[in-house]
């Protein structure tokens, strides 16, 4: 049976170590196809980068990482907002990599900034998510509980219990969960914390939305 994105969430976990097994020309075309989607809706650059590993920085490359040749480059304008669709879509894609196979490493902070944007089709980057067959799948993180992270006025509905763990399964910066999310009614709101608090709040409203299900609410600032 063919994995969906709502599976993908919950077996999708950071993986650093990769097998020296290229991605597929089938693959390949299915994530640039994904990736073209994402850059029309939202006006960005996000480009597929294979078989080469100059944007995993040196040092990280060399100690924690195996065979990361393969990378989604997170590039767009420098405009307002820009960081939370860094996120949204690429955890987009990263899912959708999952569904075809992948694993994934996001890296935000460590990567090589000069080799990026040297690649990069935008005026801004803010990272990159390694792509790859993992040695192993990755394992579960320690995990904060929703009612550390959440908060919905009145009785709670199913959806919004289902949005807050998947939400609980989302990438997030140093894997310190710095949000806390908000309901009432149909009113739903994510407050980040961090240096990377605009590209957490994209990952995390994707998988929110994917699970509580985009009809059942609306985003409120």
């Amino acid at each position: 049976m063919d994995m969906d994105i709502l599976e993908a969430i919950s077996l999708r976990h950071t993986v650093r170590k990769f097998m020296k097994k290229p991605l597929s020309a089938d693959v390949v075309e299915k994530l640039n196809a994904r990736i073209a989607e994402n850059n029309q809706k939202y006006g960005l650059n996000l480009k597929l980068v294979t078989n080469d590993n100059q944007g995993v920085w040196g040092i990280l490359r060399l100690l924690f990482a195996k065979n990361a040749n393969n990378y989604l480059v997170l590039s767009g304008p420098d405009e307002p907002g820009i960081g939370e669709l860094f996120g949204y879509c690429g955890i987009d894609v990263a899912l959708y990599a999952q569904t075809l196979g992948l694993n994934s490493w996001w890296i935000g902070g460590t990567y090589s900034r000069k080799a990026v944007e040297r690649l990069a089709d935008g005026s801004a980057t803010a990272g990159i998510i390694v792509l790859g067959y993992g040695e192993k799948p990755g394992k579960f993180h320690k995990s904060k509980k929703a009612l550390d992270v959440s908060v919905y006025e009145g009785g709670t509905p199913e959806w919004f219990v289902r949005g807050v763990e998947a939400a609980l399964l989302a990438p997030t910066a140093m894997n310190k969960q710095e949000f806390f999310i908000t309901g009432r009614d149909k009113e739903v709101a994510i407050h980040c914390e961090g240096s990377f608090a605009e590209i957490d709040r994209g990952i995390l409203k994707y998988h929110f939305e994917v699970a509580a299900g985009r009809e059942n609410f609306y985003w409120v600032e």
